[in-house]
C-alpha cells in the first residue's frame, strides 16, 4: 500500500494539468550547502515506499477544489513500474551540489514525489551527525516533535550503529509554538485568510506537519498547500507555480499562457526561473492585462524581492493593472511587516496580498538545526523529454541555479582534481575518477569523520554537464549574463 495521492503540494496537480503528464522527465535530489553529508538508507527502496496508490474518492476530492485531474495524469500516476530510480550506494558519503539520486519516469508522476523525498533530508542529517558530531545528538534529538520523527531518528542512528541519546516527544509544546507564530503573522496582516501554510517539505514526517497544520488552524489559517491534511482538518488546499513548470515550457510566457490556457482557475505566474526584472514581471503583466478580470497574481521567489515589487508596481500601475501579490521564500515576521508597508506604501488593497510560510512556521519551532534550511535541500527537474533544462534565478553566487540533463556523480580515487565531478548518464569518467551513481559501494577513499580540508572538497562539472549549461544559458540569454 502506497501513499495517498492527496499526500503532496496542491500546485503539483495544477502543473500536471498545465504540462505533460506522460511525458518522461528527470528529477534530481540535492544539497546546496552543508558540508559533507552520508547517505543512511537506499535511496530506491525509500522513494518506492512513498509512491501514491490512487483511490477514486480522492480524485473526487481533487476535483471538489478545482484540481479536476485528466486521463493523462491518471495514466501517469501509476506507472511505477517503468520508474529509473539512480542514486549514490547507501553509505556513500555526497558534498553540497553533487546529484545524490534522480528519478525519471512520466512528469506527473516524478514531479507529484517532490515534498515527500525532500523530507529525507532530515534522515541524511541525523546519521551524518552522529558519525562527525556524536556529542551533539542530545542537544539536537533530545526532545521531538512526534512519535514519528522519534522513529524516524532512531531508524538513522541505527543505520549507522551509533547509540541513540534519550529521546522524549513534546507535541503539545510544538504545536503550541506553532499556533503562536502563526498568530502573530495572522496578528500582522489583520486576516487569517491572506496567509497560507506551505511547508510540507520543511516538516520531517508526516505527523509533525499534521501537528504544525492543527497550530496553524487554532491561530486562524484556513489554506494549506497540503492537499491531504487539508482535507482531513478541514482546511482549503492552495497552490501557486513552481520553477518545474517554467522550465518545461522553456520560456515564462509560454508557461504562463500555458496554465491560463489549459485550466478555467486563476494563475499564479512564478517571476524568477529565468530573470525576474527582465523576463518574469513584464511577461506576467503582459498576460494580466490582457484579461485583467481573471484575479490572477504574481510570485516573488529569490533576489532582491524589494526591489523586485517596487518594479512590479510600478509597470502595474503604467499598465492599468491590479495584479495579485504572492510573497513566498524564506518570509517571516520581519519580512511581512515591511511588505505590509510596502502594500500600503504601493496602493494594494489587504485583499490583494497574500503571503505564503514554510519553514518559518514547521521548522524553526521544532528545536534543534537540522532544517532542510540548513542543507538547502532541493529537487529539480533536470530534463522534460529530450531536452535538458536548468533553473536559473536571480541570485548570483547562491548555488540555485540547477544541474541539467540527467546527472550522475564521478568520484575521486587518485589525483589532485576536484573530489567530485558532476558528470551525464553515459559519460566515461575522467581519468582517475570512478563513477559512483548506481555502483554497489562507496569507495572506502572517503571517511566523513576524519574532517578533510574544505579545500580539497571541491565539486565541478564534466565537459559534458558544462557543455549542456552553456547551451542552455546561450538558448535563454543569448550568452553569459
Amino acid at each position: 500500500m502506497g501513499s495517498s495521492l492527496l499526500a503532496t503540494d496542491g500546485y503539483k496537480f495544477s502543473m500536471a494539468e498545465a504540462g505533460w503528464p506522460l511525458r518522461v522527465e528527470t528529477f534530481h535530489y540535492v544539497h546546496r550547502r552543508g558540508g559533507p553529508q552520508l547517505l543512511p538508507f537506499d535511496v530506491e527502496a525509500e522513494v518506492r515506499k512513498l509512491l501514491p496508490s490512487p483511490a477514486p474518492e480522492e480524485y473526487a476530492c481533487l476535483a471538489a477544489h478545482e484540481y479536476e485531474m485528466g486521463a493523462g495524469f491518471k495514466a501517469a500516476i501509476v506507472r511505477s513500474e517503468g520508474l529509473c530510480i539512480q542514486a549514490l550506494p547507501k553509505g556513500a558519503a555526497f558534498l553540497p551540489r553533487e546529484p545524490v539520486f534522480s528519478v525519471t519516469g512520466p512528469s506527473a508522476l516524478v514531479s507529484w514525489l517532490e515534498p515527500l523525498v525532500l523530507q529525507l533530508n532530515y534522515r541524511i542529517q541525523v546519521a551524518t551527525l552522529a558519525l562527525t558530531s556524536p556529542e551533539r545528538l542530545e542537544a539536537e534529538l533530545g526532545t521531538v516533535t512526534c512519535d514519528e520523527q522519534r522513529s524516524v531518528a532512531l531508524e538513522a542512528l541505527e543505520a549507522v550503529g551509533v547509540r541513540p541519546p534519550r529521546i522524549s516527544v513534546d507535541s503539545g509544546g510544538y504545536r503550541s509554538r506553532v499556533r503562536e507564530r502563526a498568530g502573530g503573522l495572522v496578528g500582522l496582516v489583520g486576516d487569517g485568510r491572506r496567509v497560507f501554510e506551505v511547508g510540507m517539505r520543511a516538516a520531517t514526517c508526516a505527523s509533525q506537519h499534521r501537528l504544525a497544520l492543527e497550530g496553524c488552524r487554532e491561530a486562524g489559517v484556513v489554506k494549506t498547500s497540503n492537499v491531504l491534511l487539508a482535507r482531513e482538518l478541514g482546511m482549503v488546499p492552495v497552490g501557486t507555480m513552481g520553477h518545474e513548470h517554467v522550465q518545461r515550457y522553456g520560456s515564462d510566457e509560454g508557461a504562463f499562457r500555458a496554465m491560463r490556457e489549459r485550466r478555467p482557475q486563476r494563475s499564479s505566474y512564478l517571476l524568477d526561473t529565468f530573470d525576474t526584472v527582465r523576463s518574469g514581471i513584464p511577461t506576467a503583466l503582459k498576460l494580466i492585462a490582457e484579461e485583467p478580470g481573471r484575479g490572477d497574481s504574481i510570485r516573488y521567489d529569490s533576489g532582491d524581492k524589494v526591489a523586485q515589487y517596487l518594479h512590479a508596481a510600478s509597470l502595474a500601475k503604467e499598465r492599468g493593472i491590479r495584479p495579485v501579490q504572492i510573497l513566498e521564500d524564506g518570509f517571516d515576521a520581519t519580512q511581512t511587516r515591511r511588505f505590509e508597508e510596502l502594500r500600503q506604501q504601493v496602493g494594494w488593497r489587504p485583499e490583494e496580498q497574500f503571503y505564503g510560510y514554510g519553514g518559518y512556521l514547521v521548522a524553526a519551532t521544532m528545536g534543534g538545526s537540522l532544517t532542510r534550511d540548513r542543507v538547502a535541500a532541493v529537487y529539480k527537474l533536470s530534463q522534460t523529454g529530450s531536452r535538458p533544462t536548468m533553473k536559473f534565478g536571480d541570485e548570483a553566487g547562491s548555488g540555485k541555479q540547477s544541474v541539467p540533463g540527467r546527472p550522475v556523480l564521478f568520484r575521486r580515487l587518485s589525483g589532485d582534481g576536484p573530489y567530485g565531478v558532476i558528470g551525464q548518464e553515459g559519460e566515461v569518467p575522467p581519468k582517475g575518477y570512478c563513477l559512483l551513481t548506481g555502483s554497489a559501494t562507496e569507495p572506502a577513499s572517503f571517511d566523513l569523520a576524519r574532517r578533510i580540508p574544505p579545500e580539497h572538497l571541491t565539486v565541478a562539472l564534466s565537459p559534458a554537464t558544462q557543455a549542456l549549461v552553456e547551451a542552455i544559458r546561450l538558448q535563454s540569454f543569448g550568452g553569459p549574463r
